[in-house]
């Protein structure tokens, strides 16, 4: 069994490949966004620079988002069944007072991941999608000479409509990690504490349990 410097016992939340696979969805959303900015306005058209000037900016912001659809979408084969609606969810949901101030002794007893964050898988879900579509609408290299004019313009909404709201969710995202202690770590170590899981993610917690003594009863 493995234990932390302080000697407490813990339990695996990530393999090494999902870690992997997570990480490479994070830095190419980093990647994405800075080059997408550099080219939405020109009070940001500095950000070229990082990636060798606007013309190379162009050329690698499409590759650098086939990298991340593939990467998310094997992502959300790995965590689907994770992620469908419980009975318990809504409930949650309905009482984010509850939520915000910690109390989640008194919340639905959470699965591996709670309301909110399955929220934010399909909202990232949906998002990939539409990016994926009008992306491939408006790249000039290869396909929007094959769209009429009006469905190229549409997309370029839609794009950096999408863009925002994958931003802005990736943002809470990230807030959320460093809100619940232990998040980060989860995804950096790929464990945490059996305190942690029982208090976070309690219904998790019990089946893991059952299936390591299930396994130890053979």
């Amino acid at each position: 069994m493995k234990h932390d410097k302080d000697g407490h016992p813990l339990i695996q939340r990530y393999t090494p490949n999902e870690r992997s696979n997570h990480w490479i969805t994070a830095i190419t959303f980093v990647l994405l966004a800075l080059s997408g900015l550099a080219m939405f306005h020109p009070a940001m058209a500095w950000l070229a620079a990082l990636f060798g000037g606007g013309q190379w900016t162009r050329i690698l912001h499409p590759f650098f988002g086939i990298v991340m659809f593939v990467s998310f979408a094997i992502l959300v084969v790995r965590f689907w069944g994770h992620n469908k609606f419980e009975p318990g969810d809504r409930e949650w949901l309905s009482r984010p007072g509850d939520v915000l101030a910690g109390r989640e002794e008194v919340l639905p007893p959470v699965g591996k991941y709670n309301a909110g964050q399955k929220v934010l898988f399909f909202v990232l879900v949906i998002a990939m999608i539409a990016l994926l579509l009008s992306g491939i609408v408006i790249w000039r290299e290869y396909f929007s000479h094959l769209f009429p004019i009006g469905l190229r313009r549409f997309s370029s909404l839609l794009h950096a409509f999408f863009a925002f709201v994958i931003i802005m969710a990736i943002i809470v995202h990230i807030y959320a990690g460093l809100w619940v202690k232990g998040s980060v770590g989860a995804m950096t170590r790929g464990f945490v504490t059996y305190g942690w899981a029982r208090k976070h993610h309690p219904r998790w917690f019990q089946a893991v349990m059952r299936k390591g003594a299930d396994k130890a009863g053979r």
